[in-house]
């Protein structure tokens, strides 16, 4: 009997193309094999191949499915994991955090950290949030970037964005691309909300933001903030 990786990888192939497989690889820098499948295709072969599934098997199935070094497969894994979110606790977060740093590409860490961390956050913020507070302290920049994006889902629907601001105070000064666009990124998501306090958290750091993190940032807010404070980060000076 074939395993469900081999069945999803199976589907994948029929579908995939080499061009497409070539020009992934090439885009993502990665080491990985593709298979030159789309996003969809990835996540509707997951859907249909995939019975419900409780924590054990959820687990093994998504162990079995990232041993391979198959980036689809990989990709398939973080759905599965977003997709029986519900299954998962704190304890999991050792899983994950092996996932993260084994990706090597946002393609599979922002799945990982915007979709399943975000849900686990929503279910159980205290005992997530030590551990994303660890996290943003790391060595890997993909995992400080998995901190980070942790709290996007949340603040998208309308958790406060002290947890975030806390992590990306550390990490403001970085100049790591990654660190500095996901800062941005969770900042314009709660500038929809909240264009107050992400305006009052920026103004005192205009002269510390990089550019890609103040030009997300001021998206959604008011047209006389977004002016200021894009105005004073071209002088490089802080907002009063």
């Amino acid at each position: 009997m074939t395993s469900l990786g081999e069945r999803i990888e199976g589907r994948l192939r029929e579908v995939g193309t080499p061009e497409r497989a070539a020009s992934e690889k090439t885009y993502l820098k990665s080491d990985l094999e593709f298979l030159g499948v789309t996003v969809w295709q990835i996540r509707a072969a997951t859907r249909e191949l995939t019975p419900p599934l409780e924590h054990d098997a959820l687990v093994r199935e998504v162990t079995e499915l990232w041993e391979a070094p198959v980036f689809e497969r990989r990709m398939a894994a973080t759905f599965l994991l977003d997709r029986h979110a519900r299954e998962l606790s704190v304890a999991d977060l050792e899983l994950i955090e092996r996932l993260v740093r084994q990706s090597k590409t946002w393609a599979l860490v922002d799945n990982l950290a915007g979709d399943v961390l975000g849900k686990l956050v929503d279910a159980d913020p205290a005992g997530v949030t030590p551990v994303m507070d660890r996290w943003a302290r790391d060595d890997d920049f993909w995992v400080r970037r998995s901190s980070l994006l942790a709290e996007l889902g949340p603040i998208r629907r309308g958790a406060p964005i002290d947890r975030f601001v806390a992590r990306a105070e550390l990490m403001l000064d970085e100049r790591e691309f990654f660190i500095r666009k996901a800062i941005g990124w969770v900042l314009r998501e709660a500038g929809k909300r909240r264009p107050d306090e992400v305006t009052a958290w920026l103004a005192p750091r205009t002269d510390r933001a990089s550019g890609v993190t103040m030009r997300e940032a001021v998206k959604y807010l008011p047209a006389s903030d977004s002016a200021r404070l894009m105005t004073a980060y071209r002088e490089r000076r802080a907002v009063n």
